[in-house]
């Protein structure tokens, strides 16, 4: 089997060459693992995926990262089965939200769009249902439930056996079109960290990999590491990954920068706190009557004695 590079819009590409119709090489299920703690605002959570190398398939873990401009969103990377062959198609920032062969990485991406997040006057609001956040450190929040109308599985490929049948609507095809911006030094770097773990190669952890996800890129151990196993503290949408993936028939929005919700209404934003005045004394109320008696039948009059009536006459 020969592995060919070939250039995806300065990413990566990695072409497996197989011979159709015999044994080949598919990359393996998405594990299941859960999401760390966002790590603030201005982070969007890019899940992990398979990438290949010298020794096969190694999996790169599911991180938070800065957004490198505002207005970005994340369009993952997928495999997709063409003519006999394995294509990588690397993932890019955009306005756009493109295709990424309907594969259900889960976390706010069921295979179409993205629901884990939008963008608001140049503040990103992010969707407590899909997403571990706290409100403590991340204030712009909203909660919309991604509804499940589809079987729910792990495969982490397009087309071919087995694989996902997903085609690009319009809207993907413009977002592939447009202007991209590519992976960031960061996710780079995170990408090799993770070629150099011998412990995340698909051949040594039999598609279980140790590192699952990762709060921050390139941090393999220690806090915000989570293994591959059924998550902790699941969320609607949770990751083929995941806590429960879940694909809508129509997503929440067309993941755009300006967002557009259903029938045009954005989730509501966070009410404001009010401001604090004082309050008028309160007048104590008067002390309530006793209760009355209980009612009954009222006792029977006290009955006068009757004179005795005179003994009887000797006889």
């Amino acid at each position: 089997m020969a592995v060919a590079r070939n250039s995806d819009a300065g990413h990566a590409s990695l072409i497996i060459r197989t011979s159709f119709g015999v044994n080949y090489s598919a990359p393996p299920e998405l594990p299941v693992y859960e999401q760390p703690i966002c790590t603030g605002e201005g982070y969007i959570w890019t899940p992990g995926y398979w990438a290949y190398g010298p020794e096969g398939y190694f999996w790169v873990p599911g991180t938070w990262v800065l957004v490198p401009e505002p207005g970005l969103l994340w369009t993952p990377g997928y495999w997709v089965w063409s003519d006999g062959l394995y294509v990588w198609h690397g993932g890019y920032w955009g306005l756009q939200v493109g295709f990424y062969g309907g594969v259900n990485y889960g976390y706010g991406y069921s295979g179409t769009g993205y629901q884990g997040a939008y963008w608001n006057n140049g503040a990103l609001y992010y969707n407590r249902s899909v997403n571990n956040v706290n409100v403590t450190n991340v204030h712009n929040v909203y909660n919309t439930t991604v509804v499940n109308n589809t079987t729910v599985n792990n495969v982490s490929y397009n087309g071919g056996t087995g694989g996902t049948t997903a085609r690009p609507t319009a809207a993907e095809l413009a977002a592939a079109r447009a202007q991209r911006v590519p992976s960031t030094a960061e996710q780079t770097q995170h990408e090799r960290a993770a070629s150099t773990n011998r412990a995340q190669l698909a051949s040594v952890n039999h598609g279980q990999p140790p590192v699952a996800a990762t709060a921050k890129p390139g941090v393999f151990t220690g806090h915000g590491v989570e293994a591959t196993g059924t998550p902790q503290h699941p969320v609607t949408n949770g990751a083929a990954a995941k806590g429960a993936g879940t694909a809508p028939a129509t997503p929440a929005h067309p993941n755009v920068a300006t967002p557009s919700y259903p029938n045009n209404n954005p989730p509501p934003k966070p009410a404001p706190h009010p401001e604090s005045k004082p309050q008028p004394e309160s007048k104590p109320k008067p002390a309530s009557p006793p209760p009355p008696p209980a009612r009954g039948n009222p006792p029977p009059p006290e009955e006068k004695q009757k004179p005795k009536p005179p003994p009887p006459p000797a006889g």
